[in-house]
């Protein structure tokens, strides 16, 4: 729905814009992405069990599940990998419920207000991270 759904506060990018964008990013820094996209919380967790092992980190706007999911949580902090999350809007001017971040407390770091330049800030950050580690 990204584009089309409350284009006031998420803008009028779409995910196929984002994912554009993140592969152009990562390819000038000569990283590589696998962006994937779902509205059910299990395959999340499935996808991010499947990282660990497999993946150098893990970018994640998890939207609403942000703000609930203690299986993201548990899942991300099993995966033992760098994470940066990203929000498109900044989750701190909008309702109090999107003040509370399970992720946040397992994050390196935390984007948010910037777009989808977030985006962008976020594999410049994961790239740092990794030339550290």
């Amino acid at each position: 729905m990204l584009g089309q759904r409350e284009p006031e506060i998420y803008g009028t990018t779409t995910l196929n814009d984002i994912n554009s964008l993140c592969e152009k990013t990562a390819a000038g820094l000569d990283l590589s992405v696998d962006c994937r996209q779902s509205n059910h919380e299990g395959e999340l967790v499935s996808w991010i069990q499947e990282a660990r092992g497999q993946k150098q980190g893990i970018i994640i706007n998890a939207a609403a599940y942000t703000h609930t999911s203690v299986a993201l949580h548990d899942a991300l902090k099993a995966a033992d990998l760098p994470v940066i999350e990203v929000h498109l809007s900044n989750t701190f001017a909008r309702e109090e419920f999107r003040h509370i971040s399970y992720i946040s407390p397992l994050a390196k770091g935390v984007l948010c207000g910037f777009g989808d330049f977030g985006y962008s800030l976020a594999l410049q950050a994961m790239k740092q991270i990794l030339s550290e580690n």
